[in-house]
């Protein structure tokens, strides 16, 4: 086989990554988040990844999400934010009390890093205090 028939797999990789990896025209922070936990968590990977794509200005993201507990990409979840149930289906919840499937995103102007509609704070009583995980 010559050099021209082989294909370009490494382009074909990048490309299946960026489809799988960069975020939706419209999508929020929250809902891109939420979609890339299935990659996994360790830190605010993801969090960052969509502010340095679509929102590079927003340089205070990490302490605005540190002060609702997100100190990493589940924790945003685990004590920030949680599904607003009047737009979510009660039926499609997993075991975790997380919605899945994800409907589509509500959508945000472009360069913000705010939540969608989806998206509500989580309750803390007043004064209440976020722990760290570890």
């Amino acid at each position: 086989m010559d050099d021209q028939q082989v294909p370009d797999i490494e382009g074909q990789l990048r490309l299946l990554s960026d489809q799988l990896t960069l975020p939706k025209p419209g999508e929020c922070l929250l809902c891109y988040t939420y979609r890339m936990l299935e990659f996994g968590c360790n830190g605010l990977i993801w969090a960052r990844h969509y502010r340095d794509l679509m929102a590079p200005r927003a340089t205070g993201l990490e302490a605005r999400l540190a002060a609702k507990g997100g100190y990493c990409d589940c924790e945003i979840f685990a004590n920030g934010y949680e599904p607003n149930a009047d737009l979510w289906d009660p039926g499609g919840y997993c075991a975790e009390h997380q919605p899945d499937p994800l409907p589509p995103c509500q959508q945000v102007r472009r360069g913000s890093t705010q939540p969608c509609r989806l998206w509500r704070p989580r309750w803390r009583p007043p004064g209440g205090r976020v722990y760290r995980w570890w």
